[in-house]
């Protein structure tokens, strides 16, 4: 009997999907649908040697629009646009920006330490520092053939 898991586009996250997706169109393109028509800004995710840095590019909010939250292995991170009644005195001519509200969610390892996960928001791009946990080595041992 063999066993096999195939990974199956029905169990891939919507997330999943769209980032493969537009990892096939040119990134300029993708980038435009990620953000105007699905709602989500863009993110960098580095890998450190001893954390991980996240980076949204959310530019126009202010850092207490932010909800950043942890459930179990699920990171999420979201902003909710104010409603607030505009008084318009001048004409629009064109309008080719606005703050929409968003929701990104990650999953996280358990090899990370999510009691010392730090956020900062500074000029337009929400930063997080992941850190990993020290890796337990067990001590190296020889085993004697009998």
């Amino acid at each position: 009997m063999t066993i096999l898991k195939a990974n199956s586009p029905v169990h891939k996250t919507f997330d999943g999907l769209m980032n493969e997706l537009f990892h096939e169109i040119p990134s300029s393109f993708g980038k435009a649908i990620r953000e105007d028509l699905l709602g989500f800004p863009p993110v960098n995710i580095i890998e450190k040697a001893n954390h991980y840095h996240l980076e949204l590019y959310v530019p126009g909010w202010e850092k207490t629009d932010f909800n950043i939250n942890l459930d179990g292995k699920l990171l999420t991170i979201s902003a909710v646009k104010k409603e607030e009644a505009e008084v318009e005195t001048d004409k629009t001519i064109k309008r080719e920006f606005r703050k929409k509200s968003f929701s990104r969610s990650f999953t996280i390892d358990e090899m990370t330490d999510t009691a010392n996960i730090v956020a900062k928001y500074e000029h337009g791009i929400l930063l997080l520092h992941v850190p990993k946990m020290e890796e337990v080595k067990q001590p190296k041992k020889e085993i004697v053939i009998q």
